[in-house]
């Protein structure tokens, strides 16, 4: 399972790259605004300055809803970086976008993905990844990691290319429950990941090994 942090944070994506776990960056408008980053050109440099830090998938969202525009937007973010991959929306222009740029041979990110139908069509459409949103879906009473498993059996059957991308992750146990369902990413905040580090076990079996050492010395 690869590990992406979510966020436009440098020194979280920094603490992350750290751990020598991380295997990409999303981002998205609501995060580059959340961390002062606006203005197309701030944006644009903001993207690249997080290449610098992570070796792997940077993906970049368009905020066009057309598709002329998306193509625009998409070509722009793609020709910055090698690692960017162009995040587009579950719309019905986004499908067409997916297919315009799987031709020109740039990777792509469908964002908003809800139920399985959508996960299906932008796998046909020839989609990098797709981002089935499971904390949102929690938030509304739905099962988010049942929708993780409809897309792994589909993608299975058919022998789809595209990357399950387990988006809004809350909390740990989300985590380690995709990687059990099959995700082949997920990505969430580094809290998240962190707490993949936490049992009391660990932290009484060391105080023990401590307090056993000072014993003898």
């Amino acid at each position: 399972m690869k590990f992406f942090i979510d966020t436009a944070n440098l020194d979280q994506i920094k603490e992350a790259e750290e751990l020598g776990i991380l295997d990409g960056v999303t981002t998205n408008p609501s995060l580059m605004a959340k961390e002062g980053i606006t203005g197309e050109k701030n944006i644009l440099n903001h993207y690249l300055n997080i290449c610098k830090i992570v070796n792997g998938d940077v993906s970049a969202e368009v905020i066009s809803t057309n598709l002329k525009q998306m193509i625009k937007e998409g070509e722009v973010l793609a020709n910055l970086h090698p690692q960017i991959v162009v995040k587009i929306p579950m719309i019905k222009d986004g499908v067409k976008a997916l297919k315009y740029f799987n031709d020109v041979n740039i990777k792509t990110n469908c964002t908003l993905i809800f139920s399985a139908g959508q996960a299906l069509l932008a796998a046909k459409a020839g989609a990098t990844y797709v981002s089935p949103f499971i904390g949102r879906l929690d938030d509304v009473s739905n099962d988010g990691l049942v929708l993780i498993e409809e897309i792994r059996g589909i993608y299975d059957n058919y022998n789809f290319n595209t990357q399950i991308l387990a988006a809004s992750i809350r909390h740990s146990m989300h985590i380690i429950n995709c990687a059990k369902i099959g995700a082949d990413v997920m990505t969430g905040p580094l809290s998240s990941i962190l707490g993949l580090l936490k049992h009391p076990l660990t932290d009484i079996g060391l105080a023990k090994f401590l307090s056993d050492y000072k014993k003898g010395n």
